[in-house]
């Protein structure tokens, strides 16, 4: 099973819940848990739930090289290639690597093989440990600009058999569409805040495109108005999770502290997701 944290913007309390979650569930259950920091650009979870790594590797991709002695400038790659990564002249073939999506279609339709596929360091894997929560996260290169293929190497990780909770990056673009792939449930985590409404909205039309069961989580519940609720209960969209404004819940982030360990009150906020999510999964199959 696959559940996705993901938040239409920044800085609504995703990786908060993603690694609230993880923590509750790694105590309540026996099964193995696998949290998957998808967030490359800046992975995070780590620095609540404090890991032992145990492996680090670096990923790669995969980009084309052109041989220009075989090559004969018929232009099927450029013609193929809807990135623009690669463009054919009349006496040369220009390549740019941080267009390719490392798709492999250029080498396919090359009719006199002169285009090989060769490695591009996209960052770094690290696996790690913390009781029986496996952490997982990528860390994307300096200067590297295209995430989604980091974000497919640090899902392949993970097994089939595993409980996995992906912690998204944030927004609704090709980053978070990588991340939300092959999930079960996503928790859409916001804040009743004019952009976080916003946005929200932004996300719902997303997992709604990619027709995955999903709810809502509001972190901060008892700020602002009315307004994100019922905008919920127009668009039939269950609140699942609610996280009071409270300033010990914001000391304890500050501090790199995890809400339920500080705090084991809030356990009750966390105690039925899991039931839904399963009741919600176990309907959609039938």
């Amino acid at each position: 099973m696959q559940i996705a944290i993901a938040s239409g913007k920044g800085g609504t309390g995703k990786t908060t819940i993603a690694t609230n979650l993880a923590y509750f569930w790694q105590k309540q259950m026996k099964k193995k848990i696998v949290l998957l920091d998808c967030d490359v650009e800046e992975p995070n979870c780590h620095l609540f739930l404090k890991p032992t790594w145990h492996s680090s590797q670096k990923a790669t991709a995969k980009i084309p090289s052109i041989n220009l002695e075989q090559c004969t400038y018929c232009g099927k790659c450029s013609d193929l290639c809807q990135f623009g990564a690669i463009s054919c002249l009349k006496d040369n073939v220009l390549v740019f690597p941080e267009l390719c999506h490392s798709c492999g279609g250029c080498t396919l339709v090359c009719p006199t093989k002169a285009i090989i596929e060769v490695e591009k360091e996209l960052g770094e894997i690290k696996i790690g440990a913390q009781d029986n929560l496996q952490i997982i996260h990528g860390y994307l290169k300096i200067g590297e600009p295209m995430s989604p293929p980091l974000i497919r190497k640090v899902k392949e990780q993970a097994t089939q058999e595993d409980l996995i909770i992906v912690d998204c990056p944030p927004g609704t673009s090709c980053p978070v569409i990588e991340a939300l792939k092959g999930s079960d449930f996503v928790l859409l985590i916001t804040e009743p805040t004019p952009f976080g409404l916003h946005d929200l909205k932004l996300a719902v039309e997303v997992v709604r495109d990619l027709k995955i069961p999903f709810a809502v989580g509001i972190n901060r519940s008892t700020l602002g108005n009315s307004a994100l609720k019922d905008y919920c209960a127009r668009e039939n969209i269950p609140i699942i999770l609610e996280i009071p404004h409270e300033r010990n819940i914001a000391i304890a982030y500050s501090e790199g502290e995890l809400l339920l360990k500080k705090f084991p009150q809030y356990e009750k906020n966390f105690a039925p997701l899991w039931s839904y999510i399963q009741e919600v999964i176990s309907s959609c199959k039938n």
